[in-house]
């Protein structure tokens, strides 16, 4: 029987043998909220980078581009790192160079995974009915905030874990602890983690929208999935 594992912060990421398992990469708040979004509203194909030079240099070459830096969008880009902006016309059949401080990154240190893929609360249904026929171990790996672990992410990793434990084994703690976190607060996702440090950040830049928007679960049913250097729609 296959199990599944989560990943509290990409910082570990290189204690976990990831060539023979599927790694579902999450960062709610908000870079594969985003990009779920994004799929769900037409976008042809993602270009997940790891520095703002190299989105810079897809923006040169003629693609659309979006960049987050704490929270913070720099001048020049196409869109910033809220879902909504993702939620227009121009993202139809789009290819989208994308860089933020944490969610990218997570992806590009995955890429010798058998698949990559990218988690969100809005496609956890449809992620978890796919997930449930693999036969591969499944990672999930919380983005974290600069290599420390967050709430929000490991929530998400908890629901995961919790759709899936009757298919998967469920060994080790981070797994467990997950689990246990999500069951508790699982009534009231906003109210568990407003206290968040996560939450205090998008806050002072006034953006409770996004919070409660990345929260909500199985709006979407897209499966964004790395096909080489790019994310693409399953």
């Amino acid at each position: 029987m296959q199990k599944i594992d989560v990943c509290i912060s990409p910082e570990l990421l290189h204690l976990y043998n990831i060539e023979n398992s599927i790694v579902v990469v999450v960062d709610i708040f908000r870079a594969t909220s985003c990009m779920t979004t994004a799929f769900a509203n037409g976008v042809e194909a993602i270009i997940p980078v790891s520095t703002i030079e190299e989105c810079v240099s897809y923006q040169q070459k003629g693609y659309l581009a979006a960049a987050e830096r704490d929270g913070k969008t720099p001048e020049g880009f196409d869109f910033d790192n809220s879902p909504f902006s993702y939620m227009v016309e121009k993202v139809n059949g789009a290819t989208i160079c994308v860089t933020t401080t944490n969610g990218t990154l997570a992806i590009t240190k995955s890429k010798s995974a058998v698949k990559v893929m990218v988690g969100a609360f809005l496609n956890l249904g449809a992620l978890a009915s796919y997930l449930k026929d693999q036969q591969y171990d499944i990672l999930v790996l919380c983005a974290g905030w600069k290599g420390k672990p967050n709430l929000e992410d490991t929530l998400f990793a908890g629901a995961l874990v919790e759709r899936l434990q009757e298919e998967f084994m469920v060994e080790d703690d981070s797994a467990l602890m997950a689990l246990r976190q999500y069951e508790l607060a699982k009534n009231d996702l906003l109210s568990f983690v407003a206290s968040s440090s996560h939450v205090k950040r998008l806050q002072r830049l006034g953006i409770q929208k996004d919070i409660a928007y990345c929260l909500q679960q199985d709006l979407y049913d897209v499966l964004p999935v790395m096909r080489g250097n790019t994310l693409v729609k399953m």
